[in-house]
């Protein structure tokens, strides 16, 4: 499973707000959700919100191993 909960942390850590995600970076609402949901993005998707924190991929995207 994917987890994105480090990407809420590494945000408010870099004191970016939501708002300023959907406003000044076009980041849309749609992705806040998927994020949210921990649904999936892409690694470009990824990439760039990699860019608009200066953080690297671990600092957003997390794998959990499934239990067997």
């Amino acid at each position: 499973m994917i987890s994105y909960d480090k990407f809420w942390k590494t945000l408010n850590k870099k004191k970016v707000t939501q708002y300023a995600l959907v406003k000044k970076h076009n980041v849309s609402t749609g992705l806040l959700a998927r994020l949210r949901n921990n649904e999936p993005i892409s690694l470009a998707t990824v990439d760039k919100l990699c860019n608009i924190l200066h953080c690297k991929v671990t600092d957003i995207v997390e794998i959990i191993p499934d239990k067997d």
